[in-house]
C-alpha cells in the first residue's frame, strides 16, 4: 500500500485528489495539508511514502518544504505539482531531491502513474517541462565549471547585490531571498537583472554556477 500525503492550498484540489486516490487498491491518503508547515506536522504524525506537493503555498512553499523533508526523511518521495513551469522552481525542487515534477493539468491516470513510478524509485517529469529540465541541466554540464567574470565587472557590484548573489549560491528562491534580506520579490528580481548585466552573464543558472565556483559567500565585501 502506497501512503500518500496531499499538500495544496486549495481545498477543492485536496478533496478531489483524496477521493480519487483512495479508490485505488494500492494507495491510501494518510493526510492532507494546506501549507508547508502543516506538511511537516503531518509527516511527524504518519510518515508517507509519497507527497504530492504544491509549489506555491503560504507560510512555506513547496521548494523550501522539499528541502527540509529530504534532509530529515530522505526516503520520502516528493512529486511537485504546479501550474507554473518556472526555471527557478524546476531547478531548486529537483536539486533538493524531488522525484517528480508535474503540471496540475495532467490527467488523474497520469498522476496515479507518477505516484507508482516515484514509489518504485524512478523519476517522473511531465513531458511538457521535460525539455526545459534537460536544457537547464545541460547548460550546467556544458559550463564545465569554467564560467569566468572579469574582475573589473565584479568591482561594480554593490553590497546588496553581493548579498543577492550569496542567496543564489545557497539555492534560495526569489521569495526566500526576499524574506532573508527584507526585500520584496520584485526588488530581488530587479537586482538579479542588474547583476546579470553587470557581470555579463546570460541567466540565473550561470550566476549560480559562477557563485558556487568562486565561493561568493567567502569573498563578498563586508
Amino acid at each position: 500500500m502506497i501512503k500518500v500525503l496531499i499538500a495544496d492550498d486549495q481545498e477543492l484540489i485536496r478533496q478531489s485528489l483524496q477521493i480519487v486516490l483512495n479508490t485505488k487498491d494500492d494507495m491510501k491518503v494518510t493526510g492532507v495539508a494546506s501549507d508547508g508547515q502543516e506538511v511537516i506536522k503531518e509527516i511527524r504524525r504518519e510518515l508517507p511514502d509519497v507527497i504530492l506537493m504544491d509549489i506555491r503555498m503560504p507560510k512555506m512553499d513547496g521548494v523550501q518544504c522539499t528541502k527540509i523533508i529530504k534532509e530529515s526523511y530522505p526516503k520520502v518521495k516528493i512529486i511537485i505539482l504546479t501550474t507554473f513551469d518556472d526555471d527557478e522552481f524546476v531547478y531548486n525542487a529537483l536539486k533538493f531531491g524531488a522525484s517528480g515534477y508535474l503540471l496540475k493539468g495532467v490527467s488523474m491516470d497520469e498522476l496515479v502513474n507518477a505516484i507508482r513510478t516515484v514509489h518504485s524509485g524512478r523519476a517522473m517529469i511531465n513531458p511538457d517541462i521535460a525539455t526545459k529540465v534537460v536544457k537547464l541541466f545541460s547548460q550546467m554540464a556544458q559550463a564545465d565549471f569554467s564560467i569566468v567574470v572579469e574582475e573589473d565587472r565584479e568591482k561594480e557590484l554593490t553590497k546588496t547585490e553581493w548579498k543577492i548573489i550569496e542567496q543564489v549560491e545557497r539555492g534560495a528562491s526569489n521569495k526566500e531571498a526576499a524574506e532573508t534580506l527584507n526585500l520584496s520579490e520584485g526588488t530581488v528580481r530587479n537586482y538579479l537583472s542588474t547583476i546579470l548585466n553587470k557581470l555579463g552573464l546570460r541567466d540565473r543558472t550561470q550566476l549560480a554556477i559562477w557563485a558556487v565556483q568562486t565561493g561568493v559567500s567567502k569573498r563578498k565585501p563586508e
